[in-house]
């Protein structure tokens, strides 16, 4: 594989499961598109559009960011890491999780204290870094392109992404950037996406998923969700 991460993702065939993968319109435990439900107000294709970039690595809450394994390590002491790390936290229920814009995208974010997955999330960063190949100088000038704080690009070397830790927002992403759309369209996506996932019982963080990219650019794959406290 060309790189692994470590996401949230809710029980496949669950209510989320199935809800999230057929917004995306992509299912990333068959590895197959699905038929995308519909959005009043938008046409199929600027959907399919505007969703292309969360579709890519499937329904899910991003835990520690895509890596390379770093020399001499392997798929198999991942697994093992990765599945002592879960035995070490019970499952949780998320706080209701509401739509909301996050910079240019919309994603679903918690309504209240995310101090458990924000405590779930931070040990997969640390503890599964040792596994995880340097950062490719490279993607190191991508991330930076992108505009970083010191605080971030500090994040960025020691962690592999900038975005960890105290800079951690937890959020499952429903769009790419919005920053082309028409303002009636990103109404009509808030309004499906409220109509869509507030109907839905609480979220449970149950597992830790193991998402791996088969080669450079490929869509996501689910290889294994790793139950907590097991």
């Amino acid at each position: 594989m060309h790189r692994y991460a470590v996401y949230f993702a809710p029980r496949v065939n669950s209510p989320w499961w199935l809800a999230g993968s057929r917004w995306l319109g992509r299912c990333a435990a068959r590895g197959e598109p699905i038929a995308q439900a519909p959005v009043p107000g938008l046409p199929a294709p600027e959907l399919h559009r505007l969703t292309k970039a969360p579709r890519r690595y499937g329904w899910h809450a991003t835990l520690k960011a895509p890596f390379a394994l770093a020399p001499g390590v392997d798929a198999s002491q991942l697994r093992d890491g990765l599945r002592a790390l879960a035995a070490d936290f019970q499952p949780f229920t998320l706080p209701p999780l509401k739509v909301a814009m996050l910079d240019d995208f919309l994603a679903l974010v918690p309504d209240g204290d995310a101090h458990a997955v924000e405590a779930l999330a931070a040990a997969c960063v640390t503890r599964l870094q040792p596994l995880a190949a340097p950062l490719a100088p490279a993607e190191v000038e991508r991330r930076r392109a992108a505009g970083l704080t010191p605080e971030e690009d500090a994040l960025l070397l020691r962690w592999g992404y900038p975005f960890v830790l105290e800079r951690f927002r937890f959020h499952l992403s429903l769009t790419g950037s919005l920053k082309d759309a028409e303002p009636a369209a990103i109404e009509a996506l808030k309004e499906a996406a409220r109509h869509r996932f507030d109907a839905l019982p609480a979220c449970r963080v149950e597992s830790v998923s193991l998402f791996a990219e088969p080669r450079p650019g490929a869509d996501f794959m689910l290889v294994e969700q790793m139950e907590l406290g097991v």
